[in-house]
């Protein structure tokens, strides 16, 4: 090999291994345990950059719209040190959430080019709530029905308020059999009309958090008759009501924020 393309190639494998830049994590993952009432888990990733390069960040994607990520500067300088913080809006989110943040930057290594960040948030429900759906068949017995509302145990919950969105159903909260347990009677005003209801469901603890829970309560529509026309707004009635009896509506349940 002739030995001036074999000195420029030496000189040129050397320039690559000094010249590189590269982001080195603290830790790629974090755990969280979220207080009950907290709106948000705040992770941080810390990085350093341990080349002898600068190195650009390109761009930092959250994998979800509940969560955001920043990071401190666009540019790392050799030997500069930073973070990258992911917030978390927890909303009406419980059970362990799993968000990931992707960061990408102009390292010329694909191996180091791209980091995935994951936060993992472990959230204790506030309230556990059975069922979130109660109905009464067109013409049945107005007797009260019962949901049951099991409190965390650490949230010091003494009282419960609940609200219906209209007049033709009423509630009473007592304190149910078990420890932090509570029971609420419903109970429609008649059943000879159907009547769509949601019922607003309010702990008085964690204080100022403005924690509400949703649950639904129903009188359903009377069944068509052989000889009765049915028409298309009484397709779409049954076809909503059968909806909400196997599939209760997302917010049911869930913390309102």
């Amino acid at each position: 090999m002739n030995t001036n393309l074999l000195i420029g190639i030496v000189a040129l494998t050397a320039l690559a291994q000094e010249a590189r830049s590269e982001l080195k994590w603290e830790q790629t993952s974090v755990d969280l345990k979220p207080a009950l009432g907290d709106k948000q888990a705040v992770a941080h990733f810390k990085y350093e950059n341990v080349g002898n390069t600068p190195i650009h960040f390109e761009s930092v994607h959250a994998s979800c719209g509940c969560t955001t990520a920043q990071t401190q500067n666009e540019q790392v300088a050799p030997g500069q040190k930073g973070e990258i913080t992911a917030t978390f809006n927890i909303g009406g989110r419980t059970g362990t959430q799993v968000k990931t943040v992707t960061v990408r930057t102009d390292d010329p290594n694909p191996a180091h080019s791209t980091t995935v960040l994951t936060l993992k948030a472990v959230i204790t429900p506030l309230l556990e709530i059975q069922p979130t759906l109660v109905y009464w068949q067109n013409g049945e017995e107005p007797k009260p029905k019962i949901i049951t509302a099991k409190a965390n145990k650490d949230a010091a919950i003494k009282k419960l308020d609940v609200v219906s969105s209209v007049p033709d159903f009423t509630a009473k909260v007592d304190a149910g059999s078990a420890p932090n347990e509570f029971k609420i009677s419903v109970q429609p005003r008649d059943t000879t009309k159907a009547v769509y209801a949601t019922l607003t469901i309010k702990p008085d603890s964690p204080a100022n958090t403005g924690n509400t829970f949703a649950v639904a309560a129903r009188v359903m529509p009377p069944a068509p008759t052989s000889g009765t026309a049915i028409t298309p707004s009484t397709k779409a009635t049954v076809s909503t009501v059968r909806h909400d009896l196997v599939t209760p509506a997302p917010t049911a349940a869930s913390p309102r924020q």
